[in-house]
């Protein structure tokens, strides 16, 4: 993934040791650099801009960079091992092997599954037919909640946020097909717009089965009515970041007495779990459903569960049922234009379904013990960097500093996959049903989840597959989880300079370890526990602080919309995250040999080649869509300003490319905004 890097001659130029084993270390993508373009001025397409303009997004994607490209390249590697695995039927019933080969040779059978239509759902659909009264109706949200149709609300396992050694049943809201409560209520033109075409999707799915197109269209009505009075019901995407907002313990005559229409303890013995301490996520959300189910006809809840059942088994099922889901939610909301291969997307379903069964591979073949060792030796040498921040930080005073310093001394570290792998072996999957085979994975997900109510942590298990590119940080485990599939290149790579890994994963891990101080974790303590361990002056002015990172996000919109803002209450844990990783992962730079060095790669100090790397890493080019959509519900800012935010508050970057006072990527001193 690293090219036209060049040569650097550390273990000569510096006789450093460590590196005499690895002469030639690849650095930054100089071929990437838009040199037209000042690195003062723009730095988001300075650091990136030509590879931007000579790689534009794919029409199966909503994104594009070298890090989203790293991303398909990994399901490509997943493909490679799949095909592999599918040619060899043979293999021992319940192993790795043949689970996974068995359902990607489902999944990429596309003759069955268009053989099979509608086929698959009937059993189901003549269930919820025969539903005749609530009894009944309570009974099919109970199997349906079974095989993971979250209706209209989810029941499932949660830490405990006061015990967070327990785990405890949860009751969440759930059962809303748009992305969230303010696509139900808002009237601006892109909601209305939502809106209308999820009607018509609606009915599209309806019609599918069988459905005149009159009823399909009444019952799109049906289905839009209900979810209405659930989603305005519901917190909204700021409101439900705030963990005080959520926790709600309670037990089970509590929950009972919220919502008496629904038989709780016909529930709790369908599922098999013991009733205990309970966690209600959004009260007024239950409530709701409760007078739904009341006021609601029996004949609405009926469509209601159909609809449910249709849109989460879509993607399972023939060629028409999986173009109309497509449309939907990735043409209409995302702006993508074509699927992705077949063979990719049974990839990323095998790895949905049986992750850790096809980790073992992945990591045997990717994720070498050199590669496990350096990023290790990264995150303590960050972690050790953000010891060194906390400690020196002028505003907060000697107790609270005390309390994150145990807090940062208490972080779980897991690098590339789990100690103890998955055990799937209990899940039946064939080579000649790929409905049947996503059904048994998501009943098997379920059922593990449920196992675990009403014991202890076991903090072993991994909440990402080792394939994933991506990251993590749990704060009730207290825990940063990096998998194998985002410890590749260009992210990190054991032959890269020390500039591309820390200016690259590492500021993704001082991202991480962030969390657990940024407005939501530093509401945790050491052990995970949702207690305030501040002074009242010190959150005060941590209050302060995190507000002027609000106020800068809140004045930056998105490309072609300038009256669409970045809601900077919503990013603002993720902006956090990136500001402090920034910080944190460049002291870390600063103590490697090649950040003490003065040595030139391209032109380049080592100082700026840090920078770079963050923002090749980073640069995403999204799509205008998605970009709407990321505003409304992603707590991570779009891309562009994941790069020019954080730069532009930070004076070693100033300093590296001797910006100017006044220039863009310069805020003056009582604009900046620092706080880690």
């Amino acid at each position: 993934m690293i090219r036209n890097s060049a040569t650097v001659l550390l273990a000569i130029a510096m006789g450093v040791q460590g590196y005499a084993q690895q002469a030639t270390l690849k650095g930054i993508e100089s071929s990437d650099l838009d040199r037209k373009v000042q690195p003062c001025d723009n730095f988001y397409e300075f650091s990136n801009g030509a590879w931007r303009a000579a790689n534009p997004i794919p029409a199966s994607m909503d994104r594009w960079s070298r890090r989203w490209q790293a991303g398909e390249v990994n399901k490509d590697k997943l493909r490679i091992i799949l095909d592999e695995i599918a040619a060899q039927p043979s293999q021992a019933s319940g192993t790795p092997a043949q689970l996974t080969g068995d359902f990607y040779a489902a999944c990429t059978n596309v003759k069955a599954i268009d053989d099979a239509g509608a086929t698959p759902l009937k059993p189901y659909l003549a269930r919820i037919d025969a539903i005749h009264d609530s009894k009944e109706l309570q009974r099919e949200m109970r199997d349906l909640q079974a095989i993971g149709v979250t209706v209209p609300f989810l029941f499932g396992s949660v830490q405990n946020v006061h015990e967070p050694n327990n785990i405890i049943a949860g009751v969440s809201a759930s059962g809303l097909g748009l992305p969230d409560r303010d696509y139900y209520v808002k009237p601006e033109k892109r909601f209305a717009d939502a809106r209308a075409a999820y009607l018509v999707y609606i009915a599209k799915l309806f019609t599918l089965t069988g459905v005149s197109a009159d009823k399909a269209q009444a019952s799109a009505q049906t289905v839009m009515q209900i979810e209405t009075a659930l989603a305005k019901a519901s917190l909204d995407n700021v409101a439900l970041r705030d963990p005080h907002a959520t926790d709600h313990i309670a037990d089970l005559d509590a929950l009972q007495k919220m919502t008496p229409h629904f038989d709780w303890t016909a529930f709790y013995q369908n599922v098999n779990v013991q009733p205990g301490v309970i966690n209600i996520d959004q009260p007024v959300f239950m409530a709701e459903f409760d007078r739904q189910l009341a006021s609601t006809s029996l004949a609405d809840w009926k469509t209601y569960l159909r609809w449910q059942l249709l849109n989460s088994e879509a993607d399972t099922l023939s060629q028409p049922f999986v173009d109309a889901h497509f449309g939907f939610y990735q043409k209409q909301l995302a702006g993508v234009g074509e699927l992705k291969p077949r063979g990719t997307r049974c990839a990323e379903q095998t790895d949905q379904y049986l992750g850790e069964a096809l980790g073992q591979e992945y990591v045997k073949r990717y994720f070498p013990p050199a590669a496990k060792q350096r990023a290790q030796d990264m995150v303590t040498n960050i972690l050790s960097a953000m010891h060194d921040t906390i400690g020196g930080l002028d505003w907060m005073t000697p107790p609270t500093k005390q309390k994150a310093l145990e807090k940062l001394a208490s972080v779980n570290v897991k690098v590339g996959y789990p100690d103890k792998w998955k055990d799937y072996s209990s899940i039946t999957i064939t080579r000649s049903d790929y409905f049947a085979d996503s059904i048994a994975g998501n009943r098997f997900q379920v059922a593990d989840d449920r196992t675990l109510i009403n014991k202890p942590v076991d903090r072993s298990r991994w909440g990402m597959t080792p394939p994933t590119s991506n990251a993590y940080y749990n704060p009730v485990l207290n825990e940063i989880v990096f998998p194998a599939g985002i410890l590749q290149p260009p992210a990190f790579g054991v032959n890269a300079a020390d500039a591309v890994n820390y200016g690259a994963i590492g500021v993704v891990i001082g991202h991480e370890i962030s969390h657990g101080f940024d407005d939501q974790g530093s509401q945790f303590d050491a052990t995970g526990k949702l207690e305030n361990w501040w002074t009242p002056d010190d959150l005060a002015k941590f209050k302060t602080k995190t507000g002027c990172v609000v106020n800068q996000f809140n004045a930056f919109t998105i490309d072609g919309a300038p009256d669409i803002h970045i809601n900077g209450n919503l990013v603002l844990g993720e902006s956090i995250g990136d500001l402090a990783g920034l910080k944190i992962a460049y002291l870390a730079f600063k103590k490697t040999p090649q950040g003490q060095s003065n040595v030139k790669i391209d032109g380049f100090t080592p100082d700026q080649q840090f920078f770079i790397a963050w923002g090749q890493f980073r640069g995403d080019e999204t799509r205008p869509e998605t970009q709407k959509l990321m505003v409304q519900g992603d707590p991570h800012p779009v891309a562009k300003y994941r790069v020019l935010g954080p730069l532009s508050n930070f004076a070693p970057f100033a300093e590296a490319f001797s910006c100017k006072s006044g220039s863009a990527m310069t805020r003056s001193a009582t604009d900046r905004c620092i706080v880690w």
